[in-house]
């Protein structure tokens, strides 16, 4: 194979991302076109009415401003720090009219968040407009990075990054050294393993890590140990939410983290270690602050008394805060053990010149290889930890998903370097009849549960996994469909959740309840049918004590949570057995392994039994309630 064909891949994988990127566009632009205000913010791409409250700069001197709302709050939104956004104004017959600049996320809470204007002018025209609306632009960003990285690879000769390339792609070995055996009795067999095999590891590792397995937990060692061998390491993840989970748990072993771009899920601990509140709270940026206010009341002067005197003071101004902002930045980055960011965000200017001997990536299956090849070419070798028998990468365009984009770098490197690979497989989430089906279906039989959860359960005699055929279709409280991208409902299996829910509450009591703090998870494939369950609970008197103990959203926003008991609602019901997104499997393997102690699916059964995966899983449940699952056999057919 020559030098030229272990690129091959690569060069299809940048064609395809052309095509999502191409498609993802057009959508955009068709959308915000046609798209009327009321559809945009129930997908949760939408602000109206939006507010623009106080604007400041922040620590790196970019104006902000904070946006708000008070409608919808029930609807999940889409803003993340780092997202580009439009506004518009709404007038008196409904048309809109956007605004004539970009602004971006900085930091997102529920029903407020900070939002970053290129200018003063930008914040003169939101303080003007009138029925203020916000939603998100298209991410040309993202995008533009993925393919700079990929021509870096494709392009790259006898460095690091062409091997990396030409292992991954290519007949280069995966090379490892001398075993590194290591000692952590707070971890199991296959958890030390898998350290052991990243710190021998000289190009790439995988930690496999299945459902409840620990994976995080062995990640953090994992960075640990390698901490004590080099001096800073660099961490990502394909989300923000992502990073700042890794990176709480980082923190909390002890290990100081600097967190390049606001966190999505801000709190007080992550807030300390982000580097916009690190620089803030150096002991050179008040003068640092100083210096910047002092530049810009010079630019408010008029611009008759700007002589040669003016623009010579602020050059000399200038310089001093480059070399301010320079010393602490270099000071920062020195104190720091871990690096944390978003794949995208290893391209932030601050890392600019920065060369990592270790890449740590989190979530990795969920990741596109692209974005994966953003932070590797910073790095010598690369630690992948994930599972890709869970949530694959969002992917818009169907033809580029066919053509092979939704095929992740960790999902390679599994299948061409096996050797590379840890499983990870005791789990301490589930009991060992909730954990049996997926790990008989997804992983091979391997996954078995840990003594302390083998049993575990919340009721006697209760049967851990239960299906309660719905029994619907389209001519008799079915699905129906409520528009492209947001999805399909079904109101009567959504009112028999519900019920379902009141009264599984009701069976364990009041007072146990809230005295064990047993949770619920409710889900749903559907954004629609997630917020139609949200309302329905919302309404029923009976749950009202126990709402903070329930939780109600889709498969994507329960992934890497768990709830004691979790009710999936999977709303397909047709006399055409059309199951639609549901046959992918790996995200139905997510919500069904949320449960710790007890499971209750909800589907019409004639409709999804047209699946094998499906038709097994209702099979199996059937016997667990008829006792006779001890020697039922469960195998993956597809």
């Amino acid at each position: 194979m020559t030098e030229k064909n272990h690129s091959a891949s690569l060069v299809q994988q940048r064609a395809l991302l052309k095509q999502e990127y191409e498609f993802e566009r057009e959508t955009f632009r068709r959308e915000t076109a046609t798209m009327g205000v009321g559809r945009k913010v129930k997908r949760g791409d939408c602000w109206f009415p939006a507010f623009a409250g106080r604007s400041y700069y922040n620590s790196l001197a970019r104006l902000v401003v904070e946006v708000t709302r008070t409608e919808d709050l029930d609807i999940e939104h889409n803003f993340e720090p780092g997202r580009p956004l439009c506004f518009f104004e709404q007038d008196a017959t409904g048309g809109l009219s956007y605004l004539p600049f970009t602004a971006t996320v900085s930091y997102a809470e529920a029903d407020r968040m900070v939002v970053e204007l290129p200018d003063a002018a930008a914040l003169a025209a939101l303080e003007r407009a009138e029925r203020l609306g916000v939603q998100l632009g298209f991410d040309e960003t993202t995008y533009r990075l993925m393919f700079a990285a990929l021509d870096t690879v494709i392009a790259a000769r006898d460095d690091r990054t062409a091997y990396l390339r030409d292992v991954i792609h290519g007949p280069l070995p995966a090379r490892k050294g001398a075993p590194q055996p290591v000692s952590l009795p707070w971890l199991n067999r296959t958890q030390e393993l898998a350290v052991s095999e990243v710190l021998r590891a000289h190009d790439v590792a995988v930690v496999h890590g299945p459902p409840g397995t620990g994976k995080t937990t062995t990640l953090v060692e994992a960075v640990y140990e390698v901490l004590r061998r080099e001096s800073q390491v660099l961490v990502c993840a394909q989300s923000n939410m992502a990073v700042d989970w890794i990176s709480e748990k980082l923190v909390d072993r002890g290990i100081p983290v600097l967190r390049i771009s606001n966190p999505t899920r801000v709190n007080d601990k992550m807030l300390s270690f982000t580097y916009e509140r690190r620089f803030e709270a150096h002991p050179d940026y008040p003068q640092l602050w100083a210096i910047r206010r002092t530049i810009r009341q010079l630019y408010a002067t008029p611009r008759r008394g700007r002589g040669e005197a003016f623009h010579q003071k602020i050059a000399r101004l200038r310089d001093r805060a480059a070399e301010l902002e320079l010393r602490i930045r270099q000071q920062l980055f020195d104190a720091t053990r871990v690096v944390a960011s978003t794949l995208a965000g290893a391209a932030n200017p601050l890392l600019a010149g920065q060369r990592f001997h270790t890449l740590f990536i989190d979530e990795a299956a969920q990741a596109l290889e692209a974005a994966c090849w953003v932070a590797m070419t910073r790095a010598d070798r690369v630690v992948l930890a994930g599972d890709h028998r869970q949530l694959p990468p969002t992917i818009k365009c169907v033809e580029a998903a066919r053509g092979g984009l939704a095929r992740t770098l960790m999902e390679q490197v599994a299948e061409h370097r096996p050797e590379t690979v840890t499983l990870l497989n005791v789990q301490y989430r589930m009991n060992e009849t909730l954990m049996r089906f997926s790990s008989d279906w997804f992983y091979g039989g391997r996954v078995v549960a840990a003594p302390e959860v083998r049993h575990r359960g919340i009721l006697d005699y209760d049967t851990p996994l239960t299906w309660v055929d719905t029994e619907g279709d389209a001519d008799h409280g079915g699905e129906e469909f409520v528009g492209e991208s947001y999805g399909r409902i079904n109101r009567a299996e959504a009112e028999q959740t519900v019920r379902l829910l009141t009264d599984y509450v009701e069976r364990i009591g009041r007072d146990r309840l809230l005295d064990e703090r047993i949770d619920f998870g409710v889900i749903s494939p559907y954004k629609a049918q997630v917020q139609y369950l949200r309302r329905l609970i919302r309404r029923e008197a009976v749950l009202k004590p126990f709402r903070e103990l329930i939780s109600v959203n889709t498969v994507d926003g329960f992934q890497g949570q768990e709830r004691d008991v979790v009710i999936i609602s999977l709303v397909r019901a047709n006399a055409r057995g059309e199951i639609g997104f549901l046959s992918d499997l790996r995200r139905m393997n997510v919500a069904m392994t949320r449960a710790r102690m007890k499971l209750f699916i909800l589907g019409d059964a004639a409709t999804l039994s047209h699946h094998a995966f499906y038709r097994k899983l209702h099979d199996y449940a059937l016997k667990l309630a008829q006792g006779e699952s001890d020697n039922y056999l469960i195998h993956n057919n597809d």
